[in-house]
């Protein structure tokens, strides 16, 4: 027990020598190894990156007669996720299962949750009725999971549909599954929907936490109704539940994108006077609002005070003021922007190149956008959907469009790329 207590403790502060060290003074005071101590130790190693050595792990269980059971499969398969390494983590699970090893419910859920974060909700179901068609029942985190997959894809019909089938098998809903259900409201549009949870939740003496607040402010903003978005920021004070940086990003977004930017301002002093320093998320933001209101002296400021001050710019950073400029036909400017991303150590990604594309599109300067895309394939950089779409808005004739769909096709035939009809 006390040698297993330890390894999760230098486990869990990414200390795996000390973690393996202490398995070796396991060994050497003769007392014999559990499951519990190959899981917690495989653990370790998979928090470290460390997979190797928990696969060696994982095959030493059998020395001493104990072949992996589901504590030691969910153990790995956690710290896989955690590691994200979800491909890995899958293949462990089907190695699971056909070593013979029953999946128990805590499997089940951990791969519900892998397949959800990916937006995959179509395999989380999958294995939620695989999972009910092996007699393994379940419980309240298997359905939140679940909730929480169809919320992340604004599914808000299938979430209502999980969250009754989880009723009907007598569980009581928590405050994490009420706000799995308001997700998904929330991300398909419906922030009045996310609001009647809200109020079922609290008529049901389940009492929303920060989390819920946050979701309902960014409901409201994501449906443009900065005030009631406002409403539920003051509520949250009102009630003693401190706002923190996202509750504030969030308020900032409804507000941005409703373009108030003296409303946006005054978002970003309470944040410094809460002692909240606004992070490279926030100058981004208010740099987009700047550039959108076409205050290119203000956006250059924000990037002066980012370059010069704790937070760097990021990639994201130099979209913007690329897309920005872009738009505004400064393409001297955006060029310039585009070429020192370089001394930057900065790569271009596809939304850099695609920002880029797209304001040459827009002149319909066509030859120009076809040599930016032969540099763009060039420069290893992957075009997506959106790329094709902006590359093929700069056609004006049928025989440009077959040229350009012919480009894509030839040129990465490797690559899915969906091209519009």
């Amino acid at each position: 027990m006390c040698y297993n207590l330890l390894i999760d403790a230098y486990g869990q502060k990414y200390l795996y020598k000390k973690a393996e060290e202490t398995y070796v003074d396991l060994l050497q005071a003769r007392c014999i190894p559990t499951e519990d101590t190959y899981a917690l130790l495989i653990k370790a190693y998979c928090a470290c990156g460390l997979l190797g050595k928990a696969e060696a792990a994982f095959v030493d269980m059998r020395k001493y007669g104990l072949p992996p059971s589901a504590i030691v499969y969910n153990a790995y398969i956690d710290g896989l996720m955690k590691a994200r390494n979800p491909q890995r983590a899958i293949e462990i699970f089907q190695r699971m299962k056909n070593d013979g090893c029953q999946p128990s419910t805590d499997t089940y859920t951990l791969l519900i949750n892998l397949h959800g974060k990916a937006s995959q909700s179509y395999m989380a179901l999958k294995l939620f009725n695989e999972m009910r068609s092996k007699k393994c029942r379940p419980d309240i985190c298997t359905y939140t999971a679940l909730v929480n997959a169809f919320a992340r894809e604004g599914l808000c019909e299938k979430a209502e549909e999980i969250f009754e089938q989880m009723q009907e098998d007598k569980l009581e809903p928590d405050v994490y599954t009420y706000n799995a259900l308001m997700e998904a409201y929330s991300r398909a549009g419906f922030p009045y929907g996310a609001a009647e949870i809200f109020s079922l939740m609290r008529h049901m003496g389940c009492e929303p936490d920060r989390a819920s607040y946050n979701i309902m402010v960014d409901a409201y903003g994501r449906a443009g109704l900065h005030e009631d978005a406002q409403a539920v920021f003051n509520e949250m004070k009102r009630l003693g539940i401190t706002p923190t940086m996202k509750s504030h990003m969030l308020l900032l977004c409804a507000y941005s994108k409703a373009r108030n930017v003296t409303k946006c301002e005054e978002i970003v002093n309470q944040m410094s006077e809460s002692g909240l320093e606004p992070d490279t998320f926030v100058l981004n933001s208010m740099m987009h609002l700047y550039g959108q209101l076409g205050q290119f002296e203000k956006m250059e400021e924000v990037l002066t005070a980012m370059e010069k001050g704790p937070y760097e710019a990021d990639i994201s950073t130099y979209n913007i003021l690329i897309n920005i400029y872009g738009r505004a036909g400064f393409f001297e400017r955006m060029e310039g922007i585009f070429q020192s991303l370089t001394t930057k150590n900065l790569k271009p990604d596809v939304v850099t190149w695609t920002s880029r594309l797209g304001a040459y599109s827009r002149k319909k300067l066509y030859r120009k956008c076809l040599e930016i895309f032969e540099e763009m394939i060039d420069a290893g950089c992957h075009p997506d959907g959106g790329t094709a779409k902006v590359l093929l808005s700069a056609c004006s004739s049928e025989d440009q469009i077959e040229q350009v769909t012919t480009v894509i096709r030839t040129m990465h035939k490797g690559m899915e790329i969906a091209l519009p009809a």
